[in-house]
C-alpha cells in the first residue's frame, strides 16, 4: 500500500503540465473529536492519491486541516468521498479566488499534535464551543460598529499585504503569539465591546473565537470562511469590498489580489511592492516582500551575502551547506536585519 509520495515536485508540475487539465486550488477545515489520526490519516492518503489530490493536509484529534488542489474531472468524486465522512458531509470548500494548477506538487498528509498550534495546555478549554459566524453582509455592518473591535488573527508578512480596513493587526509571528496578546490588550473589553474576528479561511479565527469566550468575553464573532469567502460574496452579491491589498496564502501563489490597493513596500529599496518572493540562496530561503527592479538588481536574493553564495557553482553551493541545520521557518525569518525596508 502506497503511503507516500514517489514523484519529486519537478516531476510532477511536469505531469501537470504534459495533462494539460484544469485543476482546482481549495480549502477546508473541521473541528472534530477524531479517535485515531494515523488510521484516519493513511485512509486520507491512499483515496486522495488515487484521484490525484495534491496539497498539505493536518490531522488530529480535534479535527482536519486542508488545502488541496484537485483535477476538475476528479472533484464531484472528491466531493461525494468527503461526504461519506460523517462530520465532512457538506463541508464548507474554499474555492480559491485565483487558480493555478500548479498550486500544490505533492499530496502531504500528516498527524500533528493539533492542527492550529495554539501553545495551549487547558483539558477545561473546549474548541467546538465557538463564537457567533457571520457571513459577508453581518460582518460589514459589525465592523461599521463603533462598539466593535476587529482583530486579524493572522501573522505579520500576512496582513502587511492586505486586511480590512480599521482592523486590529497584531505584529506578530505565530498564531500561538498572538492569543495572549490580543487577551491582554483587549481584556477591559470583555463586557463592552463586540469582538469580531478574522483569518484566511476561518479555522484560526474559529479556534480563536472558542478561546476567547473561554476567557470571558460575552459577544464574540467570527468572519465564516474567511477572506477567501468574504472575498465570494462581495463579488456574487455586489456587496462593498472592505477589504484592502492582497489575501495571503500558503501555497505556490503565495497571494491572490483581493483590491487594487498596494499597501506594502519592498523590503530592500521601500518603493510600492506586495510581492512576496523566497530568496533565491537555498540555504536561506528568505521570505520578503521584492519589487522587480531589486529582484534584477540583487538576483532575486535578499542580501549581498546570499547574492555572491548564488553566483557559485551549484556543487558550491551545496558544499557550503553541508552539515549545516536547514531552518524551516522560513515565515519567522521575514524579520532578518538585512532588509531595510522591513516594517
Amino acid at each position: 500500500m502506497q503511503l507516500y509520495n514517489t514523484l519529486s515536485a519537478k516531476e510532477r508540475a511536469e505531469l501537470i503540465e504534459k495533462a494539460g487539465k484544469d485543476r482546482l486550488t481549495l480549502s477546508f477545515y473541521q473541528y472534530h473529536h477524531i479517535k485515531n489520526p494515523p488510521i484516519f490519516r493513511n485512509h486520507l492518503f491512499v483515496t486522495w492519491n488515487d484521484m490525484e489530490v495534491l496539497g498539505r493536509i493536518y490531522i488530529a484529534k480535534e479535527g482536519i486541516n486542508a488545502q488541496l488542489s484537485v483535477p476538475a474531472d476528479n472533484f464531484r468524486a472528491f466531493k461525494e468521498h468527503l461526504d461519506s465522512i460523517t462530520f465532512l458531509e457538506n463541508v464548507r470548500l474554499n474555492i480559491a479566488i485565483e487558480q493555478d494548477n500548479k498550486s500544490f506538487l505533492k499530496l502531504k498528509v500528516k498527524v500533528r499534535g493539533k492542527i492550529v498550534a495554539d501553545g495551549l495546555d487547558d483539558d477545561t478549554f473546549d474548541v467546538t464551543d465557538k463564537g457567533t459566524h457571520v457571513d459577508a453582509v453581518r460582518f460589514n455592518e459589525l465592523i461599521e460598529d463603533p462598539d466593535t473591535i476587529l482583530v486579524d488573527m493572522r501573522n505579520h508578512y500576512e496582513s502587511e499585504i492586505g486586511h480590512f480596513k480599521n482592523a486590529v493587526t497584531p505584529d506578530v509571528d505565530t498564531f500561538r503569539d498572538s492569543l495572549p496578546i490580543i487577551e491582554d490588550d483587549l481584556k477591559a473589553h470583555k463586557e463592552d465591546k463586540k469582538l469580531v474576528m478574522y483569518c484566511t479561511g476561518g479555522i484560526r479565527c474559529e479556534k480563536a473565537s472558542a478561546y476567547f469566550k473561554h476567557k470571558g468575553f460575552k459577544d464574540v464573532y467570527q468572519l465564516e470562511g474567511g477572506i477567501i469567502e468574504y472575498t465570494r460574496q462581495v463579488n456574487d452579491k455586489g456587496l462593498e469590498n472592505k477589504f484592502i491589498g492582497k489575501n495571503f496564502v500558503f501555497d505556490e501563489r503565495r497571494s491572490e489580489r483581493i483590491s487594487e490597493d498596494i499597501i506594502a513596500h519592498c523590503h530592500q529599496c521601500g518603493k510600492p511592492c506586495d510581492t512576496h518572493v523566497n530568496c533565491a540562496n537555498e540555504a536561506c530561503h528568505l521570505l520578503f516582500i521584492q519589487c522587480d527592479e531589486c529582484a534584477a538588481k540583487m538576483n532575486n536574493c535578499c542580501s549581498d551575502a546570499c547574492k555572491e553564495v548564488v553566483a557559485l557553482p551549484y556543487e558550491e553551493q551545496k558544499a557550503l551547506r553541508k552539515g549545516k541545520y536547514k531552518s524551516n521557518n522560513i515565515f519567522k525569518k521575514g524579520r532578518s536585519a538585512v532588509l531595510k525596508f522591513k516594517s
